[in-house]
């Protein structure tokens, strides 16, 4: 279990600032966070960040059981004693740091309104989470557009663990449904592991290999990176195959594409 932490004393103000807390104050968004979840009564949830307990309320009656982080000490004292003895008794309380957890034996999903300053961190944690299964994400906007290739252009990240995981955006939460309000709106950033990976985890390796070179950017487009580790005429031949331009700038492939494209340089 991770080591319990007691952030230092100060004002509500300086809490929320300090630990970069924006609550979702409205019940009809985080009634929607669940729904989009798909979490059933079989499943083990551990949330990130509940806060005041705006998503905990509806996780509680949906989860089989519900361990959650929490690093503000007096929130999550609250909700201790909210939970202690009552109906939703599935309900456990940590006041911890999420991303010094170690992931349950048992498959599980994250659920959570982060805190917008550790997304990476704890998309990190999500991602190298053996028994994770899925994690619904309320993070800000950008990030959730940036992950998703909303903007028609896609990361390394979400090219990189594409075999495994898929990546999606389920909607926009406007910035004042959350207390203080936020400079920007919210996204619902979506990551579910595949039930069967896209490539055979033996040649994961090679995949990824193979991503971080086109991703290197050496002249100016997915071809011309390839072309300084693969013939030529081969790496025009995978990018015929896997439908793509010779000229097309990296960030521009989608990963469904890079797939195709490794899997025609595989052979």
């Amino acid at each position: 279990m991770a080591r319990t932490t007691r952030p230092r004393h100060g004002t509500a103000g300086d809490r929320r600032r300090r630990l970069s807390q924006n609550f979702l104050a409205d019940p009809g968004a985080a009634r929607h966070v669940v729904r989009v979840s798909g979490v059933t009564s079989h499943d083990l949830v551990v949330e990130v960040g509940p806060g005041e307990g705006a998503i905990t309320r509806f996780l509680a009656p949906a989860a089989r059981r519900v361990v959650a982080y929490e690093l503000d000490s007096r929130l999550a004292d609250r909700l201790t004693a909210r939970y202690r003895g009552g109906p939703d008794r599935g309900v456990r309380v940590v006041c911890a740091d999420f991303t010094r957890a170690r992931p349950p034996r048992e498959p599980f999903h994250v659920v959570g309104n982060i805190p917008y300053a550790r997304t990476s961190d704890i998309v990190r944690w999500c991602l190298n989470a053996r028994g994770l299964a899925s994690a619904t994400l309320v993070t800000q906007l950008e990030y959730a557009r940036k992950r998703t290739g909303a903007y028609g252009r896609w990361s390394r990240l979400t090219v990189l663990t594409w075999p495994e995981w898929s990546w999606s955006l389920a909607g926009r939460i406007s910035r004042n449904r959350f207390r203080p309000v936020p400079r920007v709106d919210a996204g619902l950033l979506v990551l579910r592991r595949r039930t069967e990976p896209l490539i055979a985890p033996d040649r994961m390796g090679s995949y990824r290999r193979l991503v971080e070179l086109g991703f290197e950017g050496v002249g100016g487009s997915l071809g011309a990176s390839l072309r300084r580790a693969h013939p030529s005429p081969r790496v025009d031949a995978a990018l015929r195959a896997a439908g793509v331009a010779s000229g097309t700038p990296v960030g521009l492939v989608a990963p469904d594409r890079w797939v195709a494209l490794h899997l025609a340089l595989d052979r």
